[in-house]
């Protein structure tokens, strides 16, 4: 799934979650659960996501909840083929675009 969300520096909570249709729970759920997720905090302790962490939200949503791992399989999944995933990865959104487009060509012909 790739998160839809304007050219900002650093997202809400609720955007970052509004944009991968879950809960803000979740969310912070996963933050506890995996190390690589580290958004920033306010002073008040609001979480601001720079695009970097709603990357690896994308890459831990893809694994979680479209490949099916659990979330020790996920996390030892990230650690051990970080480099290689996050390639594999890039590759399926670019062919998923690439899809879509082709889908709505078909459509317009």
């Amino acid at each position: 799934m790739k998160a839809v969300l304007p050219d900002k520096r650093y997202y809400s909570i609720g955007e970052v979650a509004k944009a991968f249709d879950v809960n803000t729970s979740l969310i912070r759920f996963w933050e506890k659960e995996f190390s690589e997720l580290q958004p920033k905090k306010t002073a008040t302790g609001k979480r601001k996501f720079s695009p970097e962490d709603v990357e690896v939200l994308e890459l831990i949503y893809h694994l979680v909840k479209e490949r099916g791992f659990t979330l020790d399989g996920a996390k030892t999944h990230l650690k051990e083929n970080k480099k290689k995933t996050l390639g594999h990865f890039e590759i399926i959104q670019k062919l998923e675009h690439v899809k879509a487009t082709l889908q709505k060509l078909k459509e317009n012909l």
